[in-house]
């Protein structure tokens, strides 16, 4: 190979040639190049089109090949059946020219038998043949016509001109047997029509044998064929069918996805709902926990304070009652606003930590909450109530009576009721409270509302306890709450009946 100096290159291409680094290969260059983004994207395009739709081409292309392969063996068909007819004609051609020849010859053997005696028999003999082959004449001359074989047609022409010669003449000399010139035919007519005849009956054998030979090539290539496509076929399904598996392996792979994803979404849900349940519960013990330090903190405080102020007013009072009536009066107004205010701190304290339930017990509670409500509301309460108070454990009894509270000021804020039943229950598993009302009743549509937070807050209570929280339209009206809650275990703990 002839070197060429880099100073000759740089006067050829001064502004077409790329400048490499010392030592750096231009292939190295052109490696690192990348490919061009519109090539990328159409090969990207091409290779999403064969996986979408691989299938529809597989399936047009075996339909064409199908359709392809049907109509070339139906033309087959067609074709062979053709030349094994064309077979059968000259078959029958070929048989037909055998009679012609026996024919001829009888007729030839009639005349002479005839010459040599005068008998009719000779005659009517001769008179059948001659009909046979006029027969036959008329068939062969049909047949060569049809075929269309024009140099078979000029041959069977003279052969048919003879054989009337032969025929006309046989009837002349039947008809004057005296005339013994005319008793025997030529000899080298005869011999040059079975030269004829011989001829025609050796094209038609081959005629028939070039027809079978290509009926049987045909048949061959047909079989070929038949073989290719029924192979192409098989290739194509299952070329389809393991697309078909590549598309279901897949799928399956995807739905497996799927489903490992969905069971990590519901355990991870399911987690999150227990944190949400606990951190609600805490908040709640929290916010209780804060409104019993809040009342202990009003009732020792606030109430000593307003105690003592009562008392030292009530001591100013009776000391200016006599010299000074107008303050006096002042002061017993002054009286009348602290017993206000110590009535408001001890609702206060009782909305946020009852002490009936601290004090009494769940059972007391859960009567004194519904006689008050059923005062403030004018309602007949039934109660169905154990017998005597028995400690549950802090959290459940603040839980059921929160419930019960919620449920009455419902009742009394939407149910627009007349009568209220408060049921309680427990046994040696669960603790079970149940409040009905006979009110207008909640509304199905009512029961999937998220803004409904008394509802939310009832439910989330006794959920986060274990329990179980259900609400519905009682029949034939009303609002009917039930919750079952298992209830705590303690040593002193003891079973109480509930009484009916």
């Amino acid at each position: 190979m002839s070197h060429v100096p880099r100073a000759a290159i740089s006067t050829i291409l001064p502004d077409e040639t790329p400048s490499f680094a010392a030592g750096e290969p231009a292939a190295s260059k052109a490696a690192a190049a990348p490919a061009p983004a519109g090539t990328t994207r159409r090969t990207t395009r091409v290779n999403e089109w064969m996986r979408r739709y691989s299938w529809a081409v597989a399936m047009t292309v075996a339909i064409v090949i199908t359709v392809g392969g049907l109509i070339i063996l139906e033309s087959g068909r067609m074709r062979i059946a053709s030349e094994y007819e064309t077979a059968l004609e000259a078959k029958g051609a070929t048989a037909q020219l055998s009679m012609l020849a026996a024919d001829l010859a009888s007729l030839t053997a009639d005349e002479r038998g005839f010459a040599l005696k005068a008998d009719g028999a000779y005659q009517a003999h001769f008179r059948e043949a001659a009909a046979r082959v006029r027969r036959t004449l008329a068939w062969l001359d049909a047949y060569y016509r049809r075929i269309g074989d024009d140099t078979a047609l000029a041959s069977f022409a003279q052969i048919r001109a003879a054989a009337d010669d032969e025929i006309a003449q046989g009837t002349v000399r039947f008809a004057d047997a005296r005339d013994k010139s005319l008793a025997l035919p030529p000899p080298d007519t005869s011999a040059t029509l079975d030269a004829a005849l011989s001829l025609l009956r050796l094209n038609e054998e081959q005629r028939a044998q070039h027809a079978l030979d290509a009926s049987r090539a045909d048949q061959r290539i047909s079989t070929l064929c038949v073989a290719a496509l029924c192979a192409l076929n098989i290739v194509l399904f299952i070329l389809l069918f393991r697309n078909l598996g590549i598309q279901l392996d897949k799928q399956a792979r995807v739905q497996k996805a799927l489903i490992t994803q969905q069971e990590e979404l519901d355990q991870l849900v399911f987690a999150r709902t227990r944190q949400l349940e606990a951190l609600a519960w805490h908040l709640q013990s929290v916010s209780e926990n804060e409104k019993t330090e809040l009342a202990r903190e009003l009732h020792d405080e606030l109430g000593s304070i307003l105690t003592a102020s009562k008392m030292d007013v009530a001591w100013v009072r009776g000391k200016l009652k006599d010299t000074e009536p107008a303050m006096a009066e002042k002061l017993a107004r002054a009286l009348g606003n602290l017993d206000q205010g110590i009535a408001l701190k001890r609702r206060i304290i009782e909305d946020m930590r009852p002490t009936v339930l601290a004090n009494f017990g769940l059972v007391t509670a859960l009567r004194s909450l519904a006689d008050e409500a059923a005062q403030r509301n004018g309602w007949s309460v039934e109660f169905d109530l154990p017998v005597e108070d028995m400690k549950l454990g802090e959290a459940i009894e603040i839980a059921l009576f929160r419930v019960a509270q919620e449920a009455l000021t419902n009742a009394a804020k939407y149910a627009h009721a007349s009568r209220i039943r408060v049921t309680l229950g427990i046994d040696e598993e669960n603790v079970s409270l149940s409040i009905v009302d006979d009110g207008i009743g909640i509304l199905p549509q009512d029961l999937k509302r998220t803004q409904t937070h008394g509802l939310v807050g009832m439910r989330q209570r006794v959920s986060a306890r274990g329990g179980r929280f259900e609400i519905e339209r009682s029949p034939p009206h009303g609002t009917a709450i039930s919750v079952s809650m298992p209830r705590e275990r303690s040593a002193d703990a003891s079973i109480v009946v509930p009484v009916a």
